[in-house]
């Protein structure tokens, strides 16, 4: 039985920090894969982002492209409305059977998790790897998990979970498009196929 894990958000840019996450987690958890899911538009984003996906999706594919163990995900949609954690799950079920999964997760995404949709079906079916926010405090982490622990069980919902250990890497994607807003480099903040990318595409100028 294979260990995969998926690894989904806007990646609005991917960047290091994101790469760091997903290689944690394939060696820490003796992974077979990790697939890379873009959301077209998370429900619990506000506002939503505001990118193209397909920008966004081609960014990932030429982050990843290099590291036999990272595979976007063959699931795509081309409808313009929110993107479910639970459908993309389903519909991966189907094609890689035989398959014990994870879940990995920013902290602060964790801490949503028991107001996702049909979650009843989707928490229990994989183990959630949490990746932490860069300098958490570990007391202050476990609390936090503990709560979401509670208010899922106060639904009746089981999770199976782990923190992640990794090192601590300041970089965020809202970082990189404020830095490309004020036209700052962002060379070492994102591959260098990523950030040709978006210097050759003039992604996220103020006046795009």
């Amino acid at each position: 039985m294979e260990k995969v894990a998926i690894f989904g958000g806007t990646f609005d840019p991917i960047h290091w920090g994101h790469l760091l996450i997903a290689e944690m987690a394939l060696d820490g958890l003796r992974l077979d894969r990790v697939i890379w899911v873009i959301d077209r538009s998370p429900p619990h984003k506000q506002p939503p982002t505001q990118l193209h996906f397909q920008h966004r999706r081609e960014m990932v594919q030429l982050a990843i492209a290099n590291h036999p163990a990272f595979i976007l995900s063959p699931i795509t949609t081309n409808s313009p409305g929110s993107s479910y954690a639970i459908d993309t799950f389903t519909n991966l079920q189907t094609i890689y059977t035989q398959t014990h999964w994870y879940w990995i997760v920013g902290q602060d995404a964790f801490t949503t998790l028991s107001r996702w949709y049909r979650r009843q079906e989707l928490i229990p079916k994989c183990d959630w790897l949490i990746a932490p926010r860069p300098n958490s405090n570990n007391i202050e982490l476990e609390l936090l998990t503990q709560q979401v622990v509670e208010q899922l069980n106060s639904q009746k919902i089981t999770i199976r979970w782990q923190i992640l250990s990794m090192p601590s890497v300041a970089i965020s994607s809202s970082l990189i498009r404020q830095y490309c807003q004020q036209n700052r480099s962002i060379r070492y903040l994102v591959p260098e196929s990523v950030r040709t990318y978006i210097q050759n595409h003039q992604l996220y100028r103020e006046h795009q």
